[in-house]
């Protein structure tokens, strides 16, 4: 996404709020870093699109919020996944047997 600045923060913007992505999800989906994302919807878009940037800062400030429960979902996938592994890994030694 080479855009101008000017036209990439407001564009990162609409997406967050039609989405109501977080600043990692637009990062990857528009293919930036999370500090251009960070950047141009904290700092530019303010200056560029004041309405957009409260819509946005409303979204990020729930995502901020929600962080914490977010990173236990993570976990406990993660740990689901990996005894779902041992399990299966347990029965193909054991019919192998």
């Amino acid at each position: 996404m080479k855009e101008q600045p000017k036209v990439r923060a407001v564009i990162l913007g609409e997406y967050i709020v039609r989405q109501k992505a977080t600043v990692r999800a637009a990062a990857e989906w528009f293919g930036v870093s999370k500090s251009t994302v960070h950047n141009d919807v904290s700092e530019r878009l303010e200056r560029i699109q004041p309405e957009l940037y409260t819509q946005v800062k409303k979204i990020l400030e729930q995502n901020k919020q929600e962080r914490h429960i977010r990173g236990g979902l993570a976990t406990k996938r993660k740990y689901a996944l990996k005894r779902k592994q041992e399990e299966e890994y347990r029965e193909k030694i054991r019919i192998s047997r």
